[in-house]
């Protein structure tokens, strides 16, 4: 089902057919990085990683991660989407993509439709974690109009996070504003 569509993108539910390409992605170097493993190793692993986190997600909350593919091709190159962890006060955004499409746009393109979507679900405040050192990701936050706010830790986790944010309301206002000047 798709849930968004950019100019090159086209953002839909994951799907258990999946598989292949969450095995891919779920262990790009950038992902194992930044991410961290979450033991995706086998298409029984992916089938378990989507079953108990964007499958889930969308049945429980109505959003999660959209698998990204590129209109052009159909092509699978990544996943964006809205995500609500126990440890934050407020759902934040994800995003990542093969490492053969860095470069390309589109993770901005991606992320942009994904916080006007949030908009569009009434959603007060966006959130988004990076490692310290993932400046790309933190770049790409930064366009999005998020703020650096501090650093934490998850539950359980020793590796401190960069926290940035956005008030999803006053971000439409000024969009707003912006287009009757």
């Amino acid at each position: 089902m798709t849930v968004l569509e950019t100019e090159r993108l086209a953002l839909r539910h994951a799907e258990l057919d999946d598989a292949c390409f969450i095995v891919e992605l779920l262990n790009e170097p950038g992902w194992l990085r930044y991410i961290g493993d979450k033991a995706v190793h086998s298409i029984a692993d992916a089938h378990r990683y989507l079953e108990t986190g964007p499958l889930d997600m969308y049945r429980r909350l109505g959003f999660g991660l959209y698998l990204v593919q590129r209109k052009s091709d159909s092509a699978s190159i990544g996943l964006c989407g809205l995500i609500k962890r126990d440890a934050l006060e407020f759902v934040d955004i994800g995003f990542a993509f093969l490492a053969r499409v860095g470069g390309q746009g589109y993770a901005i393109e991606a992320a942009t439709a994904m916080v006007l979507h949030a908009q569009k679900l009434g959603l007060q405040r966006l959130m988004a974690i990076t490692t310290l050192d993932n400046h790309a990701s933190q770049k790409v936050l930064r366009k999005l109009g998020m703020r650096y706010e501090r650093q934490m830790r998850m539950p359980n986790e020793s590796e401190p996070l960069s926290v940035y944010a956005m008030d999803l309301e006053k971000t439409a206002k000024e969009r707003d504003r912006a287009i009757v000047q």
